[in-house]
């Protein structure tokens, strides 16, 4: 087992396949998964003061900002000392960024570079839980019954900014906030691209990458 903690990032556009890269890390290294959206969504849920906070601007179409995203993962960040993780959906922007450095110091970060072509498939033919926040693909992922989530049987839906006319705008909007986020650790000597347009053959690459910093937890990768 590696002697420090191991703090990670990884960083990729909506439909890069950020989730399952970092559901397999955490499987084969033990590092805690920790989702700003899933956090976003129980907070919500709870209607915590934060969560409060977000709602006002999703309630009118905003993104939540700067300071109430940190804010958030700050909190749950300070509850998790003592452990390896692997942060997914923050930081999304340079005040993020720069937040979290008061905080720790990164050993790794991941960037996905997907194609846009293929983010813009992806991403129209995916289907959501929206109470959960279960992610279903209907070429690789799809659900038992098509359009009802697998647990709950509840109904799926297709959000409005993953409708083909709304992707573009929105991978734009990544690109320009995740930029100079990514000049960031790329000058720390803390980043590692990698590019393709199937998760399972990026994985490998980022299961080679984990190996030389932290031991598996099981002795064969998990696919």
């Amino acid at each position: 087992m590696a002697s420090k903690l191991l703090r990670a990032v990884i960083l990729g556009p909506p439909g890069s396949g950020k989730g399952t890269v970092c559901q397999r890390i955490a499987q084969n290294f033990g590092l805690q998964h920790l989702s700003s959206g899933h956090f976003l969504r129980e907070n919500l849920k709870a209607n915590t003061e934060v969560g409060d906070m977000a709602k006002q601007y999703l309630e009118k179409g905003l993104l939540v900002p700067d300071h109430v995203i940190t804010r958030l993962m700050m909190s749950e960040l300070e509850n998790r000392s003592g452990q390896h993780w692997l942060l997914d959906g923050f930081p999304r922007t340079l005040v993020q960024a720069e937040a979290l450095d008061r905080i720790c110091d990164l050993d790794l970060v991941i960037s996905l570079n997907i194609p846009f072509e293929t983010l813009k498939d992806r991403l129209s033919r995916r289907w959501i839980h929206p109470p959960s926040g279960r992610v279903y693909n209907l070429d690789f992922n799809p659900p038992h019954v098509h359009g009802i989530d697998d647990i709950t049987g509840e109904p799926l839906v297709q959000q409005e900014d993953d409708k083909p006319e709304a992707v573009a705008a929105r991978l734009r909007r990544y690109k320009d906030a995740a930029k100079p986020v990514i000049e960031l650790y790329k000058s720390r000597g803390v980043l590692h691209q990698f590019s393709g347009t199937e998760t399972n053959k990026i994985w490998p690459y980022v299961y080679s990458l984990f190996s030389n910093k932290i031991t598996p937890i099981q002795s064969k990768q998990a696919y």
